[in-house]
């Protein structure tokens, strides 16, 4: 088992180090966020090949995870395209001046790398695993995962068809799962690692995963997810009424419904 973490780690730095260089060439760190989701499909895919056994458990995780992990990096490169680097990764630029390139490298994307690492500890344990056949906990996974993609993929179609309207400059989406939630799309993010945990739970030391969903929970509500979100939409004059009336997170009826 240890030496599938320490191929997974050898792994995610060569991957990010390729994503790192490829920054350079095209003066955009936004790589990395795009790279995010395809890295767990490497994760999961050279787990499931070393192991080899190929056990139901072993095909469906790995699927769960290609499928999360394609729509989401398509969605982020669509919705980068054509806007140059992230306004927070210019901003970086801009404030580490001649260290940009050190600092890229270890607090963009090693840190991202390890990061990925933690997360996908339940899709290592499970591959690397030799139980055969599935049971409650896996369709209870399998059904906390759908219900998070559902709301992440659906959020994020609904926000994406919002912004390409010139008319919705500077308003705030506030229809269809956004009008329950004000970050949906983090919400099924979360979601889908608590049922990715739920599938480990069935093989040795599935426990230990729960390092996973507790960190992207953390990071989502607490560090770059819906704290960032929130700034960027406190500045616009529909905020304070969605804030009134919308639940920050786990959707709910808004106020003005009840």
């Amino acid at each position: 088992m240890l030496n599938a973490f320490l191929i997974c780690a050898g792994i995610i730095f060569c991957y990010m180090s390729a994503l790192f260089f490829v920054s350079i060439y095209k003066k955009d760190n936004s790589i990395a966020d795009i790279g995010w989701g395809i890295g767990f499909i490497l994760i999961a895919l050279c787990t499931l090949f070393y192991n080899g056994l190929f056990l139901e458990r072993h095909l469906l995780i790995t699927l769960l995870v290609v499928m999360w992990g394609t729509r989401l990096s398509l969605h982020i490169w669509q919705r980068n395209r054509g806007k140059g680097e992230d306004p927070r990764y210019v901003r970086w630029r801009e404030h580490w001046g001649s260290s940009f390139l050190i600092r890229s490298f270890l607090q963009v994307f090693m840190l991202q790398g390890a990061i990925m690492l933690l997360i996908a500890t339940p899709i290592i344990l499970v591959n690397m695993s030799a139980i055969p056949g599935l049971g409650f906990l896996d369709l209870l996974g399998f059904t906390i995962w759908f219900i998070g993609f559902f709301f992440e993929s659906v959020a994020d179609y609904q926000l994406y068809i919002f912004l390409q309207d010139p008319a919705h400059r500077g308003r705030i989406m506030m229809h269809g799962l956004w009008r329950y939630s004000r970050h949906p799309n983090y919400f099924g993010e979360v979601l889908i690692w608590w049922g990715i945990y739920c599938i480990a739970l069935q093989v040795p030391y599935g426990i230990l995963a729960i390092i996973s969903p507790i960190t992207i929970t953390y990071i989502l509500l607490f560090v770059s997810g819906v704290p960032l979100a929130e700034k960027q939409m406190s500045g616009l004059a529909e905020f304070a009424a969605y804030k009134r009336r919308t639940s920050i997170f786990i959707p709910w009826f808004s106020k003005e419904m009840e």
